[in-house]
């Protein structure tokens, strides 16, 4: 018995794999044993286009009924990566004349064809990119387009991406477009080696990314993916000849485009942060947190590693792009966001968002609009500079990890471009502007973290200061980063420049950073480095040593036990003759910051992994026809 329901078994989990396979192969149902299985008419039509005859011979009506039918992506790319490049060869001329038909096509009127058309495009480019992959010999755009044609072909299909995207029409269309266009940029991982973005260089769509941009509604619905295009096209090929896009976005001046580009990548950002902080509530909250109370705190640097959120590099390239390359958008940094402030007046919940990797996946569309859930109470109102400092406090805490080693990075040299942009010391600096900014700080053994009501409220350049300490204290480690502590030395070096030339007197405990004394005189492997800063502070040490004794002596005469600062300045102007200092030169030049000398390598890396990430998740449902067939349910 025990036999027979095992065999039964078997035979109905066989059924079933063999349903799940004929469904993948636009398989319908078997009518019966002796019968063929039933396709669908689509995949009929697609196995007509892999045989080496025109399938129009014989159907003259064949492209029209085509694009009516529901596209099966899955079969599709699936039939493309199964030939090789010898039979890909064989049919050429009706894979070019399908992707003709497919341009002809999104100048219908009826969005239908439309739509099926658009998903077309994105299964042969993709499917017969991945064949490329092999040492097939065969040159893309000839395969997809032919020589000949590929010029007009690409200029037809921009110019119809482009009146798609503009026009006053479905959002879900203008979705699958980006969709598209993504598909396009993202199919090698290296973008630089697709040559047929040379025809998306020459027949530009940035006016209209930037009119999604500037338009609240489509802003909301694609402004991620907008961004992260705009941010991938600026990649192209960008030091080895004139990029339109890196040239266009320079000169933006449109308040209102620049606005929307700063509260796309807050929110992505802010999402980010939201996310880090539910999982550090329910970290704290839950089993980790028991576990050490019980244990001490030995285990707590490996607990806190698991509440980790994956980086949103494309993002956080989206914003090194604008700071690097627009200096107007630098007053967007500052600008506070109401929409995403904290609001005294109740309001409605923000929306749920799918957790997924926020590095390809944008936030739910109308989560834009919506309030940003600040990580510290009392901030009344927050910008695009403290939501990126929070997400920088928390992606800087561990850099063992490729991808938040590049965020860290990353977050660094925005800074770094931020601190030599005299514009932006001047609101960094404003004692007008000040805010408390709750940065992350890593658990330590030897320290509590700081209560959220006792932050001070201070100019923006503090949190800057107070981020780079931060790093600076905790990343004592074996593997000494190099590269981000000389970073985070740079950004403090540039903001003391400013400070010493414009005469600003910062109000900061600078105590923390000062301490390379204590290494100097111990016998370790840093003590001859330690000497060497420790001497490059003679004057700080003069200045010490000088106006001490003389501060005690007057408090020691007046009967004083603590002087006011008037007291001390009184103290200091009278014995300021006789102070010796030693004249250093140069100490307020820097090297300004140059992404093509130093940086290019770094760059091209982080590019490649964000367009393999945003092709990973180009899956199959982001591309499906379901929301659109409901919008579109009927042909008019």
């Amino acid at each position: 018995m025990e036999h027979i329901i095992l065999q039964h078994s078997s035979c109905l989990n066989d059924s079933l794999t063999m349903a799940q396979v004929e469904k993948r192969g636009g398989l319908l149902r078997k009518s019966s044993a002796s019968k063929k299985p039933l396709k669908e008419k689509v995949v009929l039509m697609y196995d007509e286009i892999f045989m080496t005859e025109d399938p129009s011979k014989c159907s003259p009506r064949f492209w029209e009924e085509l694009f009516l039918m529901k596209v099966n992506l899955e079969y599709l790319e699936g039939k493309l990566e199964s030939l090789d490049g010898e039979e890909l060869m064989k049919i050429k001329d009706n894979i070019n004349c399908l992707f003709q038909h497919c341009i002809q096509a999104l100048r219908e009127e009826h969005p239908i064809r439309v739509v099926n058309a658009l998903q077309t495009l994105c299964a042969l480019i993709r499917g017969v990119h991945q064949k490329n992959k092999s040492t097939s010999g065969f040159d893309i755009i000839n395969m997809l387009m032919g020589f000949d044609k590929a010029e007009l072909c690409m200029k037809n299909l921009m110019e119809s991406l482009d009146t798609l995207l503009c026009a006053e029409g479905s959002e879900s269309l203008k979705s699958l477009c980006l969709k598209l266009l993504l598909c396009l940029v993202t199919v090698t991982d290296n973008i630089s080696q697709n040559t047929i973005l040379e025809y998306v260089m020459i027949n530009s769509i940035f006016e209209a990314i930037l009119q999604i941009l500037s338009h609240p509604p489509s802003r909301r619905e694609h402004g991620y993916d907008a961004v992260v295009l705009l941010a991938l096209l600026v990649n192209y090929r960008k030091y080895e000849s004139v990029n339109p896009y890196i040239v266009k976005l320079s000169i933006v001046d449109d308040e209102a485009t620049l606005n929307g580009m700063g509260l796309v990548i807050a929110q992505a950002l802010s999402e980010y942060n939201r996310q880090y902080k539910d999982k550090e509530e329910e970290h704290q909250s839950g089993f980790f947190s028991a576990l050490t109370n019980m244990v001490g705190s030995m285990f707590i640097a490996d607990a806190h590693e698991k509440i980790s959120v994956q980086t949103n590099e494309a993002i956080l390239l989206a914003l090194y792009e604008a700071v690097h390359l627009n200096r107007n958008f630098i007053t967007v940094l500052a600008q506070s966001h109401p929409e995403m402030g904290l609001v005294t007046t109740p309001v409605s919940p923000a929306p749920t968002t799918p957790a997924t990797p926020l590095g390809t996946t944008p936030p739910s569309s109308d989560v834009i609009s919506s309030v940003e859930l600040p990580l510290d109470a009392d901030v009344q109102t927050s910008n695009l500079l403290i939501t990126f400092l929070k997400y920088s406090s928390i992606v800087m805490q561990d850099t063992k990890d490729e991808h938040r080693l590049h965020s860290g990075k990353l977050c660094l040299i925005i800074l770094t471009c931020i601190a030599e942009d005299q514009y932006a010391n001047a609101f960094l600096h404003d004692d007008n502007m000040n805010f408390r900014v709750n940065l992350h700080r890593m658990p330590m053994r030897h320290r509590k973290k700081a209560a959220d009501k006792n932050l001070p409220c201070r100019p923006l350049v503090c949190a800057v200061l107070d981020l780079m300490v931060e790093f600076i204290v905790t990343h004592m480690m074996k593997e000494f980063p190099m590269d981000l502590y000389v970073r985070c030395i740079q950004v403090v070096h540039k903001l003391l420049c400013y400070q010493k030339k414009c005469r600003v007197r910062l109000h900061y405990t600078w105590r923390e950073l000062w301490s390379v004394l204590r290494l100097s005189t111990n016998a370790g492997q840093w003590k001859e480095a330690a000497s060497k800063v420790t001497h490059a502070l003679v004057n700080i040490r003069a200045i010490i040593n000088h106006f001490n004794p003389k501060i005690e002596s007057y408090a020691a005469v007046n009967h004083i036990s603590q002087l006011s600062e008037e007291q001390v300045l009184e103290v200091v102007r009278a014995n300021y003759d006789t102070l010796t200092l030693k004249l250093q030169d140069g100490l307020d030049q820097y090297e300004r910051y140059s992404e093509q000398h130093k940086e290019a390598a770094f760059f091209k890396e982080l590019v490649r992994s964000i367009s393999t990430n945003v092709r990973r998740n180009l899956a199959f449902h982001t591309l499906s026809q379901e929301v659109l067939l409901k919008e579109f349910s009927t042909i008019s």
